[in-house]
């Protein structure tokens, strides 16, 4: 009997694929979504002025989901030694969450790991999994996890609960600012099984998208102001992102709608590709009603980092209305990152290299010419891509990666001089062009 000659890696992808159903979208969100735990921010649940306690979080779940030990294997290892490790952390008292977020350093890699015995090590031997069925355990706790966090947030909107957003004490502050930031929870549109608006679902499947809103202040707005939809890239959320919302909203005189994908931070659902549509088409939807001056759709500029350009390039192929999009060090698809034949074609997602072919918005595209993440050829494939009445000027930063291109002052004020001159251009074209 001869064994899979296939890298250990590529078999674990066709054995999700096959396990999953065939399901593009169980592999696709499996390599895909690498969301911060713990998260980089907390919201705080108040209800008529009373802060309340985290209702689903179950520290069991996420070390499962993460391949760590649960509480009762961690309590049978902790009986093979005296010695504390330290991380155990009392839950009492009030904002326990950002109690938590400063006490799980090693989680972050900021405190060492603690060294395991012969005896353990032998143990975590016996406990290794094949790849694939670690994949499929991940995908399954992380759904669990999921119709915790929906349940609660369905409840809460019953309720009125509000959020306030607390970013991980780790984390630059940013520079004062006079706007406000808003924290929300915003919930997907019900829809029955035709396709129509309306009916019910049961609570555990009411995905809500966690977002923060930097609103400029109201005296300062006109009927030009424009507000940026931001999808960030992978391995980060809305909490890390709060730096650039400051300085972007600042810097442009702008609102900035920062949003976590389904799975990510606060956010419910699970992160897959179809989900990162809804998430974008609910954040929009919203945005429309309840931050835009008079509904302007123009006014409205989607912007997406990394991974961030799919479900950006996915919703500005369909809107026609649409101010502009902003796509920044992103990839022409997910599969063309890994490799450039077209073998795994059927497991591809965020076809980004279509979808800008059919933009009806002005497009800038940002990409660093030493970018071994996703190289610099797939920026200029974009630019190209892009239809000619859409192209504006890109801007391709010689000494910069995939993710330091705002990195330092200098590269930070130029970034901004470029969006400025970026927005400038849109202005023109709405007061040259009428509306079709």
């Amino acid at each position: 009997m001869s064994g899979c000659c296939c890298p250990p890696a590529i078999s674990a992808i066709f054995c999700l694929w096959a396990r999953s159903g065939f399901s593009k979208s169980s592999v696709a969100g499996a390599l895909t979504f690498f969301p911060p735990d713990p998260p980089l921010y907390a919201f705080i649940r108040t209800l008529d002025g009373k802060q309340l306690p985290d209702e689903y979080e179950d520290e069991n779940d996420h070390a499962a989901a993460n391949g760590e030990e649960t509480d009762e294997q961690q309590r049978v290892a902790d009986s093979d030694s005296s010695e504390n490790d330290g991380l155990n952390v009392s839950s009492d008292g009030d904002n326990e969450k950002a109690k938590k977020m400063k006490s799980q350093q090693s989680s972050m890699g900021l405190t060492d790991s603690p060294r395991l015995s012969d005896h353990e090590h032998d143990r975590e031997d016996r406990r290794e999994v094949h790849p694939a069925q670690a994949l499929t355990d991940k995908a399954l706790l992380m759904r669990k996890i999921a119709k915790k966090k929906n349940r609660r947030d369905a409840l809460d909107a019953q309720k009125g609960v509000t959020y306030e957003f607390v970013p991980d004490p780790r984390l630059s502050t940013p520079p004062g600012y006079s706007g406000t930031i808003e924290a929300v929870k915003i919930p997907y549109k019900i829809v029955n099984r035709s396709g129509v608006l309306g009916g019910t679902t049961k609570l555990e499947n009411r995905v809500h998208v966690a977002a923060t809103i930097y609103r400029i202040r109201e005296d300062r707005v006109t009927d030009a102001t424009k507000t940026i939809i931001y999808s960030h890239g992978n391995a980060t959320d809305i909490g890390a992102m709060y730096f650039m919302q400051v300085i972007i909203a600042k810097g442009l005189k702008c609102n900035v709608v920062m949003y976590d994908y389904s799975g990510y931070g606060e956010s419910g659902g699970v992160s897959l590709e179809e989900n990162t549509y809804r998430d974008i088409e609910t954040v929009y939807d919203y945005v429309l009603e309840n931050v835009v001056k008079d509904k302007n759709e123009k006014n409205i500029i989607l912007y997406g980092q990394s991974v961030g350009g799919g479900p950006s390039c996915y919703l500005a192929a369909q809107k026609k209305n649409l101010g502009g999009l902003i796509l920044h060090s992103a990839f022409m698809s997910g599969m063309r990152v890994l490799t450039p034949s077209r073998a795994l074609g059927c497991l591809d997602i965020f076809p980004n290299i279509n979808r800008i072919k059919k933009v009806n918005c002005p497009v800038m595209v940002i990409h660093g010419m030493l970018d071994e993440e996703v190289t610099f050829n797939h920026g200029t494939s974009l630019q190209e891509a892009v239809p000619d009445k859409f192209k504006r000027s890109p801007w391709y930063v010689k000494d910069r990666g995939h993710n330091d291109i705002t990195d330092g002052r200098t590269k930070i004020l130029e970034y901004i001089q470029r969006l400025k001159a970026y927005v400038e251009s849109l202005e023109v074209t709405d007061s040259t062009t009428p509306d079709e």
